[in-house]
């Protein structure tokens, strides 16, 4: 573009202003009288800008070039270079009505500076955060912030783009998209999401997990030691034995995910932790995923010492919370808590967290897990946690029947971090956690009564095989990735 002396535009702009206001031509919507392609443009009637903005039917030079270097053709000319009727800005090409910010194309039908719409943006941007009428995601982009009406899709997509109007993201807003989080109203292309879903739909569906619990459950006191391994084990002992465990997690149960528990004592006694940490570095060094859950000790069902439990929580982030292999299930079943006081307890930990991504952490949902629509509601960027037990009836139908009712339409980020049951709620459990895309952790995969596995031989060479071929079979039937 020719550099124009800012004495001479300021003169311009002056002298097209006061001329301007004498006609009454100041809106900034024209899609003929504005932007780039605007009726003056720079050295048009008005000066730099047109009436409004940069670009007019002459653009730089204007009609006769006398104004600003350019002529009847040159720099901006009435068909030629930038701000021309047909060139940068003109009716056509980078700006007009159909190029580059045509009416269809990118930016709208102003495009670069036209109409005033978005930045960078018209009536179709291609690509919501840069504009378009829609702006940040179109009602029907594939997933992304920056839809339009007809653009390309994706994180440009428009109502006809790639995936359509129940494209994967459906609509988009949000920190992670859709209406409320990532994925609009159709997660994943479905039709059934509401305002959850595209990419919590697909980190919730990729969970395929057991609990490995403490040997007398994870309710306890004092420091917590999981299954298969001691007390007094050492880091390194921890860390050789907790590899043998998640490689056979892997390889003989078909995960890639385990929930563990953490409580005060384990994370604030510093050689505890010390040791406890072998077990989030051996499944990172695997790639595993890792669900870190916070167990009340027993008799108790409200936070005893705030601090402490705060403090707990920080040396656990402190080391684990930017790495996306690990989740972060704020409290598990919090009994004590009325749906509304414990989204505020979450709330103010994701305050006191910040550095935490709100797809990594899980919200229980109420009492003990049982119920997520609340949360589901109130944390929309946050993925949540369902227990079902076959309490809820040994049927096919009653499975399906409380997974439906107690997930409701936050199905598509839920996670059933505990299940287990007879033969035929795990039939109908699974059937419907498949049907939702859910992700699930089945309990326990060592632990206690129920464990679908067993460990064999002495630490730390341990070998896990099936315990129960049948429920394991079931289990993996639930999966949808």
């Amino acid at each position: 573009m020719t550099s124009i002396p800012q004495q001479s535009i300021r003169l311009t702009m002056l002298a097209g202003l006061s001329l301007a206001l004498a006609l009454g031509a100041c809106s900034s919507n024209s899609s003929s009288g504005n932007g780039n392609g605007g009726s003056p443009g720079n050295g048009g009637v008005v000066g730099s800008g047109g009436v409004v903005s940069a670009g007019g039917t002459v653009a730089p030079g204007g009609s006769t070039a006398t104004p600003i270097a350019g002529g009847t053709v040159a720099a901006g000319g009435s068909i030629q270079a930038s701000g021309g009727s047909t060139s940068a800005g003109g009716t056509s090409t980078s700006g007009g009505s159909t190029a580059t910010g045509g009416s269809t194309a990118r930016g709208g039908s102003i495009e670069t500076g036209g109409g005033s719409a978005g930045t960078m943006g018209g009536t179709t941007a291609a690509g919501g955060a840069v504009g378009g009428t829609t702006g940040g995601g179109a009602t029907s982009a594939a997933g992304g912030r920056a839809g339009g009406a007809t653009a390309s899709g994706g994180r440009a997509g428009g109502t006809t783009a790639t995936a359509g109007t129940t494209a994967a993201g459906g609509n988009t807003g949000g920190s992670r998209g859709g209406t409320t989080s990532s994925g609009g109203t159709t997660a994943s292309g479905g039709s059934i999401a509401v305002g959850d879903g595209g990419l919590l739909a697909a980190e919730t569906a990729s969970i395929h997990c057991f609990n490995w619990a403490d040997a007398g459950d994870n309710f306890q006191k004092g420091a917590l030691v999981l299954t298969g391994l001691s007390a007094t084990d050492s880091y390194d002992t921890v860390l050789a034995s907790s590899n043998a465990i998640i490689s056979g997690f892997k390889t003989v149960l078909g995960a890639n995910t385990f929930r563990m528990p953490i409580n005060e004592t384990t994370a604030n006694t510093a050689t505890t932790w010390a040791a406890y940490k072998g077990i989030f570095d051996a499944a990172i060094s695997q790639n595993m995923k890792v669900i870190v859950a916070y167990w009340l000790p027993p008799g108790s069902n409200h936070i005893a010492d705030t601090t402490a439990w705060n403090a707990m929580w920080k040396v656990v982030v402190d080391a684990y919370g930017t790495n996306d292999l690990v989740y972060f299930d704020v409290f598990n079943e919090p009994s004590g808590y009325s749906a509304a006081s414990f989204i505020t307890l979450v709330q103010t930990w994701m305050t006191t967290f910040p550095t935490v991504p709100a797809n990594r952490v899980i919200v229980a949902g109420t009492t003990t897990d049982v119920d997520v629509n609340q949360q589901g509601a109130a944390l929309p960027n946050c993925l949540l946690s369902l227990h079902i037990y076959d309490s809820v009836g040994n049927t096919v139908a009653a499975a399906e029947s409380a997974l439906k009712t107690h997930a409701g339409p936050y199905y598509n980020r839920t996670i059933v971090t505990e299940y287990v049951g007879a033969s035929l709620f795990m039939q109908g459990i699974t059937t419907q956690m498949k049907a939702y895309g859910m992700g699930s952790c089945y309990w326990a995969g060592l632990e206690g009564t129920g464990g679908v596995a067993k460990l064999s031989g002495t630490a730390p060479n341990y070998t896990v095989t099936v315990n129960n071929a049948a429920n394991l079979t079931l289990i993996q039937s639930g999966w949808t990735q």
